[in-house]
This record gives structure tokens, sequence and C-alpha cells, in this order.
């Protein structure tokens, strides 16, 4: 990957008179600033539909905000390219379910959801497998045997294994549909994605509740014959999208800080913690960057595209390095989720490499009297591309799902969905560690060629939980 526009100038130094410190950063980021930027994308999403999903026109106006910032106002200081790449886009435009007494059932669908036969849908008998909460439901082929689902909809158990994994099975034996049954008691069913390579390989698949799904296998199990009815109307096709990269036009170029958080979010609702804070948190040290000179190493900013469907955006980037420009990224920093409600305050880090430059985040955390505590890297958000390649990297996360958001892939991931305490003391400690590793790298270690990769698949029912595949 070539960015020759990415400027080597110096300059303006004559135009600034204040030199780079952490404290300046940390004292340019304000909780009412903030709180402006998270408007203007909840209003974004407000505005189109709901959300800001990858290939839908919530991310392109989320992209035009961004690109406003850095083209318009920051241009000055900093160079700024878009990343184009093309990636296969789903939606499901309704979802229905039909209850054995003819009822209307709550459902709601996943992300690359396959598609019934339309106009009407799949109809059967429900057949339940056992639940199984230790292995997981559905997820290995001895879980299946002496279980007939043959024209059948079969019901499952959310959780342990990725979700695609039950629906493979379930379309190979020959499932008309699946009906999963969420794994979390009460009326919340968080979106997830089944992922792009598994579309037309899976079973359709609709989630009712908790409550509703032990009913329905209450009655299977003691012998009576429920007939119910999914009807599926999804789409998949090809659409192209991008990642926003931005750099400090002073710094070394040989020596870049690279700070990451992903611009889109799920079709299912606005996106404001998941990951709307980690995107304003950026926002806020860029500005922050834009007025002081004095910058030894090149700060890089990128915004990710396609998170949401599988990490798409920054694994594109990372690929798309050669080893020189991968050698140059010398530490990256990942924000996603950093607002939650009820907030954790984990700093990633699994080596001392990683804690290089992870510690700077730790210990503003602790100095300010916030239980910050060391957390490992799962599969689960844009710092795999960067583990994949050996560049140190770390981190902040706040969690997902209950207890700490409970509005995680959901609707009311809005501007209620904010703990504007802990974005506020995470963007500090995060502007802070910039500012550190933009004026020195001296304890931070080379990339590691020969990286171990981390490359799985697991189910979202967390941000360290997220069914991808790498």
């Amino acid at each position: 990957m070539k960015f020759n526009n990415f400027a080597s100038a110096s300059l303006l130094a004559g135009a600034y008179a204040y030199e780079l410190t952490p404290d300046k950063v940390e004292n340019d980021i304000t909780e009412n600033q903030l709180q402006s930027d998270l408007w203007n994308l909840w209003k974004i999403a407000n505005d189109n539909g709901g959300n800001r999903a990858f290939g839908l026109p919530g991310y392109n106006a989320s992209s035009e905000f961004v690109l406003e910032r850095f083209v318009d106002r920051f241009h000055k200081k900093f160079d700024t390219i878009t990343q184009t790449f093309t990636h296969r886009f789903a939606t499901t435009n309704s979802i229905s379910l039909t209850g054995p007494e003819g009822e209307d059932v709550r459902v709601e669908t996943l992300l690359y959801n396959n598609p019934t036969d339309l106009p009407g849908g799949a109809t059967g008998n429900l057949v339940a497998l056992p639940i199984d909460d230790t292995r997981g439901s559905g997820c290995y082929e001895d879980q299946w045997e002496g279980i007939d689902v043959t024209d059948k909809i079969v019901l499952i158990k959310r959780g342990i294994c990725a979700i695609a994994d039950k629906l493979r099975f379930a379309k190979n034996l020959g499932a008309k549909a699946a009906v999963l049954i969420n794994n979390v008691p009460g009326e919340s069913i968080s979106s997830a994605t089944l992922s792009a390579e598994n579309y037309g390989k899976i079973a359709p698949v609709g989630v009712v509740t908790y409550e509703k799904g032990y009913e329905w296998k209450a009655r299977v199990d003691a012998g009576e014959e429920l007939e119910v009815t999914l009807i599926v109307d999804a789409i998949s096709e090809d659409r192209e999208t991008w990642n926003i990269i931005a750099e400090t036009k002073e710094g070394d170029p040989d020596n870049v800080i690279l700070l990451g958080a992903h611009l889109d979010g799920v079709e299912s609702g606005p996106g404001i913690n998941d990951d709307a804070s980690g995107v304003v948190a950026l926002l806020q040290i860029a500005e922050s960057f834009e007025h002081y000179v004095g910058i030894k190493n090149k700060v890089r900013f990128a915004f990710w595209g396609a998170e949401e469907s599988g990490l798409i955006g920054s694994l594109y980037y990372g690929s798309q390095l050669t080893e020189e420009e991968a050698d140059k990224i010398r530490f990256y920093y990942n924000y996603d989720m950093i607002g939650s409600l009820a907030p954790q305050y984990v700093v990633y880090a699994d080596t001392d490499a990683h804690k290089s430059g992870g510690q700077f985040l730790f210990d503003y955390l602790t100095e300010k009297g916030y239980p910050a505590q060391w957390g490992g890297f799962g599969s689960s958000s844009d710092y795999v591309a960067f583990l994949d390649l050996g560049i140190p990297s770390s981190g902040l996360f706040t969690g997902a799902g209950s207890p700490y958001d409970v509005c995680y892939h959901l609707a009311c991931d809005d501007l209620t969905n904010i703990n504007w305490e802990a974005l506020t003391i995470n963007t500090k400690a995060a502007g802070r560690a910039a500012a550190e590793l933009a004026l020195s790298l001296d304890n931070v270690p080379p990339r590691e060629k020969a990286s171990a990769s981390i490359s799985g698949t697991r189910e979202i029912t967390s941000k360290d939980g997220k069914n991808i595949t790498v």
C-alpha cells in the first residue's frame, strides 16, 4: 500500500507557537465537545433510517462528517485519503414468524441472514435440539445425531459457538429454516453477524426471546406438534465502501503511531457507544494535535469501514501493507466502545510489547482514580489485523452486553447510552498516550515479523465475542 500523498512537510512551525505536550492534549479534551460530536453522529443515524451501517446512507453521511473535519478544517496539519474496497452487503427487508396458533411472534433477524422462499416462506414442524450450555447447542456433529430435521424448522439455543456453525449443520441436514432461542432472558435481542462468507451456505433464521423459545421447546419435548412459518425477505450484493485515513504532516514517516476506531455501526441502531464513542475520541485528539508543533513521530488516524460485517476495513488495510510499511507502524491503539453506561476500564495487552504503549493508558486512569485493569485481546475488534502483523498494540474497552452496555447492538444505543465521565476520561487517556508516543518511541520495540495469528470464530454476544473469520 502506498501513501505517497502523505506529505512529509514539516512545517508550519512559524504559524504555531506551541509545542505539543501530553498535558496540553489532555486539557484540550472536553465533555462538551464530545457531546457535540456524538450528537452529530446520532443525528446522522436518525436522519438515515436509524443507523450508520456499511452500504447504507448513514455510513456515507458519517464519512462526510469525518472528512469535513480533516479535509476542510485540519488540512494544514493533516493529509487525508479514503481507501476504498468492495465487500458483500446484506440486509433483511422484512422478517416474520407465525406461531403454532396462527399468532404473530416477535422475531429478530441477523446480519447476512439467508432468505426463505417468497412469498410463502418456510413452513414446518418444530424439532428441538437438546440444550447444551457447556459445549453449545448444535455446535458439534454428534449433537445432531439421531435427530431428523429434514423439511422441518429446527429450534436451537444461541450461545458458545458461532451461530453460522449451527445454521450450517441445519441446512446440510435438510432443515427448511431455524429458530434461534436467545441466550439471555428478557426482551432485548442483540444483533449479530453471520458473516458474508456464509451467505448461501446456512439455513434462514429468526431469533426469538429466551422465554418464547423455552416455552416452545417444552411443548415439543412433551410431544406436541408445533407448526410455524418463518418468512425472511433478504438481499445480498457487493457494495463499495471505504476507510478514512488521516496523518499528521509533521513527524518522522518511518515511525508512525496509529489510532483506530470503526466508523460504521449495526443496522439495528445508531451505534453511539459502538462505536461513535471511539470516533469522537479520535476527532477530539486530532483537533488537539492540529494546534501544535514538535510532533516527532507521525500520528495516523484511521476510521474503519465495515467492522460490523467482520472487521473488513481494518483487515483490508492490513492486507495492503507492504513489509516496509508495516515496519513503520510502531504502535496501534484501538478505541471501540469506550463510553459504556456501566463501564469497566479495560486496557488491552497480552505482552510487554503491548504494555509499552498501553502503560500510558493504564497509569493515567489509575492516577485519576479509575479502576483500570489489564485485559487480553480476543478476536473481536480492529486490533486483529495489527496483532497478526506483529505490531505492538493496545487500546481501551468499557464493556458490551449486560451489565456494562445493555443496549449493545440495539436501537437504544443512542445518546442516552453513554457514560459521559467514562468517555471523557478515556479520551483524555487516549490523547495523552498518543502525545507520549508522538514525542518518543524509546521503549517501544519493533514489530515481531513472525507474529502468531489469533484467527478464530466466535458468536457475537459481546464485543469480545464476534462471529468473524480471519
